[in-house]
């Protein structure tokens, strides 16, 4: 409306002081229908105007163009508004200033509504209302408990707003005394059974600390509604009691209670929590029923549920049958299919995406970035991501460059991942953690100890899990130091000694050599879970301790039932000692347990591989026949299981098999399929598969694929050659090469060629015993005695020695090691006697 207009229509001159109180009061008159209407921005339009004519609102309607402001979040126009009344009676009004209080606490600026609210020369209790939601709405909870004491000395009254606000303070800082004063005051007051926001409130606050509690005090409500019961569906839900979040809503149904949006996204999170796929099916009724399908959170709530239960048929139907979408639903959808493995299908549906015009957002972007660790060239994917992010405009907030830094990490991209670290607009502990834990894991330890200083004197603050990060940096006993630092600095600043915490400490400690100190925190742990006893189980078999990781498990399985890990770890520890009838044991365990061989194929993969090494290669066959799932790794396990049993000709068939069935070998393929082909004698096979590794399948060949060629050609006598590849490789050989030449010299000595080999030895590794016993051994095939003593001398005079050769039986779930002339076990006597005999009957049978 033109102002020129508007007086016309008004029929009044401004000139006159009758006239401007007329125009005045029918201004104030059009803001206030324009509040019945909701209609912010011609509230905002009309005050425009009137500004124009300098006419002011009254101080019934200047709280009513702030509240527009708040509600628009027009904060620069809060803020004119505020500068422009400052000085004036209006300013002094406390309906006013009380609307002030609101609309800066709203927008995020409680310090401003503090100074507002302190500047007021009257207040009354809606004034102290406002400021202490709005404390606890910016998270001041502490603020907004001294300020409602303030509040009780000044004699007002709070209301059920305030009480509401408290119960929510309380329950952040988990002050149940005082939550339990306030409970107690709204008893005495009314205030429990008048107003169901306060019962509400009063669930939500017990449900932080005792759901029975929490649940008494919805049963004792006189006032229930629908956002009661979303509070008790929604307790149960946040603390994991998926079921009795189910029953509540069944209960809440029988009663005749109408359930709104929130309660059908509850519930179906619910279900697809718990694995209820029948129940979230009839939910899914339930919501076409009442019209809540037009609703895209309910159907991206129920696309995920179907995911999340397996159906991913039914995701798509659902996705399909939608006639209009957003970016959440777009993303869900590629997270389903991401979940599935199905990352094709996630790449296609992120193409559809864009060609059809919906907008992605940084999410999406975040989801496309966690499926480049399962891609052959997620490194390209990756930076083609980021480039594409970057492009569009997205700025790297913390979500984005999280992902982003995990991506580069994964791919071993410390300097890109540097990068972007240094780029993000802001960081939090996830962002420096995951950097830190990068330069530990490539042994850039100063770098992670740089980094982590850097953080300390940040404004975030660290937690177990930087530590967790610094002590990945700890491999042997070179860093028991370091590691006990990491340990001291959680003790000194009373950091919690959590579970993973402890874990990582164990683990830190078996690495570096101290087993006592590992298994005092293990077992004075109050809280130890399966990754616990997983972590220590592994680390025993990393420091080739088979028997102690059995001992472990022998002891787990009496406090709580192994996952597919332990039985992963446990098969490892079968596969180095030879025990097979542990291993068909822990199979027959597998298999009266639906969820595991044929779900995972991490384990169908472990028993094949124990089956092969374990002499039963017939067994293993058989389990990756009937594999109805394989990957890269089965196939693997098998190529690798038959060169072991040299059959080299069928390792070969299977690999031909693997490239039939669409798999694309990757560098473990390799190695298996050239170690077949050594061990086989297949050395033209070998050559072929070497050169279609770099051309066909664009592998880089690294040091064991040179040391598989190497041995392939030495084996057959063909040392020349086998000496022209290693000076033809564009990376420098290292002693495995050097060895698995000189080991090749034994089928066809050539002395100085010998000594030449061994000479590189020495240099790359001048007090390795082992290298001197395998000269030694060469010579003595060839019958050279006196370089044999020799060699003999100068073990001695460098004070090597071959660690002894050890030998074990498994009886029962018990490991007995030998070595030789050992006397330290504890029934050695009978042993030795035993021995003794055995060996006169050898003698007297001649």
């Amino acid at each position: 409306m033109e102002i020129a207009v508007t007086l016309s229509i008004l029929g009044l001159s401004p000139t006159t002081k009758q006239g401007h109180f007329k125009v005045s009061k029918d201004w104030n008159s059009t803001i206030k229908h324009q509040i019945k209407l909701k209609n912010d921005h011609a509230i905002l339009s009309t005050y425009t105007q009137m500004e124009s004519l300098g006419i002011a609102p009254d101080s019934a309607t200047m709280p009513l163009v702030i509240k527009a402001c708040e509600r628009l979040n027009a904060i620069e126009k809060g803020v004119r508004i505020h500068s422009r009344i400052r000085g004036t009676d209006l300013i002094r009004h406390v309906r006013v200033g009380t609307a002030l209080v609101d609309f800066y606490s709203k927008c995020g600026f409680v310090g401003e509504a503090s100074k507002v609210f302190d500047e007021m020369p009257e207040r009354d209790g809606v004034s102290w209302n406002a400021l202490i939601s709005g404390y606890v709405r910016c998270s001041c909870y502490s603020e907004a408990i001294l300020l409602f004491m303030e509040m009780q000395k000044a004699g007002f009254t709070p209301s059920s707003r305030t009480i509401v606000a408290l119960l929510l303070a309380c329950a952040e800082m988990l002050k149940l005394k005082l939550g339990r004063e306030i409970h107690a005051y709204c008893l005495r007051n009314g205030l429990f059974d008048m107003d169901a926001h306060v019962g509400t409130a009063l669930i939500g606050f017990y449900m932080r600390f005792d759901a029975a509690v929490s649940h008494h005090v919805f049963s004792l409500m006189v006032v229930r509604n629908v956002v009661s019961w979303n509070a008790i569906i929604t307790g149960y839900l946040d603390i994991g009691d998926y079921t009795k979040a189910l029953k509540l809503f069944i209960s809440m149904l029988l009663e005749g209670i109408k359930f709104d949006a929130v309660t059908m996204l509850v519930v179906i999170q619910a279900c697809a929590e718990s694995g209820s796929l029948q129940l979230g099916k009839q939910l899914h009724q339930l919501a076409i029923k009442f019209n809540l399908v037009d609703d895209l959170f309910i159907i991206n709530s129920l696309l995920k549920m179907y995911s999340d239960n397996g159906s991913l048929e039914s995701s798509c139907l659902l996705f399909n049958a939608v006639p209009t979408f957003d970016a959440a639903l777009w993303n869900s959808m590629i997270s389903a299919y991401i979940a599935f493995g199905l990352y094709a299908e996630a790449i296609a549906m992120f193409i559809k995406m864009r060609s059809e015009g919906s907008k992605e957002d940084d999410r999406t972007v975040v989801i496309m970035l966690s499926l480049c660790e399962g891609l052959s060239d997620g490194l390209k994917q990756g930076r083609c991501l980021h480039a594409h992010a970057l492009k569009i405009g997205m700025e790297l907030e913390v979500i984005l460059g999280n992902a982003l830094l995990s991506m580069y990490v994964e791919h071993h991209q410390i300097d890109a991942a540097q990068k972007v670290f240094d780029q993000m607009r802001d960081l939090d502990v996830i962002s420096w953690n995951t950097l830190i834990l990068a330069f530990a894991q490539s042994k850039f330890r100063a770098k992670a100890f740089e980094l982590f200083q850097m953080m300390c004197e940040s404004e975030t603050k660290f937690n177990s899990y930087t530590l967790i990060s610094l002590l990945a940096s700890c491999k042997d006993g070179n860093d028991l130091r370091f590691g006990q630092s990491i340990h001291g600095l959680a003790i000194k600043y009373g950091l919690e000694i959590n579970t993973s915490l402890n874990t990582s400490l164990t683990e830190m400690y078996i690495n570096c050599g101290d087993e006592g100190s590992a298994t005092n925190l293990f077992s004075r742990c109050p809280h130890r879970d399966l990754i616990s006893w997983n972590s220590l189980i592994s680390s025993y078999l990393k420091n080739d301790n088979a028997g102690k990781a059995l001992l472990l498990f022998n002891h787990m399985i009496s406090e709580l039932e192994p996952n597919s890990v332990t039985v992963i770890n446990i098969l490892t520890s079968c596969t180095q000692l030879a025990h097979l009838p542990l291993g068909q044991c822990l199979h027959a365990y597998t298999t009266r347990r639906e969820e595991f061989l044929e779900l995972d194929a991490s384990l169908a993969n472990a028993f094949i591989t124990m089956y092969a090494r374990c002499g039963k290669i017939q067994y293993a066959e058989k389990i990756f026949n009937t594999l109805q799932a394989r990957n890269i790794v089965s196939w693997n396990a098998m190529i690798a299981g038959y060169c072991l049993h040299g059959r080299g000709h069928d390792s070969i068939l299977v690999f031909s098999q693997m490239l039939d069935d669409c798999f694309k070998p990757n560098n473990v393929s390799f190695v298996s399929v050239l170690s077949a082909c050594s061990h086989s004698g297949l050395t033209e096979t070998g050559l072929q598969l070497f050169d279609s590794m770099v051309r066909d399948f664009g592998i880089t060949p690294e040091l064991a694929h040179y040391g598989c060629m190497v041995d392939l050609l030495g084996r057959r006598g063909h040392l020349a050659e086998a000496v022209g590849f290693i000076n033809s490789m564009p990376i420098e050989p290292d002693a495995s090469i050097w060895r698995a030449l000189l080991s090749s010299c034994q089928v066809k000595s050539n002395k100085k060629l010998v000594e030449i080999i061994f000479g590189k030895l020495v240099e790359l590794e001048p007090t390795n015993p082992g290298n001197y016993v395998l000269l030694s051994n060469i010579y003595a095939a060839a019958g050279l005695w006196s370089e044999v003593a020799e060699i003999r001398k100068w073990l001695r005079d460098k004070g090597l020695g071959k660690p002894p050769g050890t030998s074990w039986i498994v009886i029962g779930s018990q490991v007995h090691y030998f070595t030789a002339t050992d006397v330290s076990h504890p029934q050695s006597e009978k042993i030795y006697e035993n021995l003794n005999s055995l060996t006169s009957l050898i003698k007297d049978m001649g």
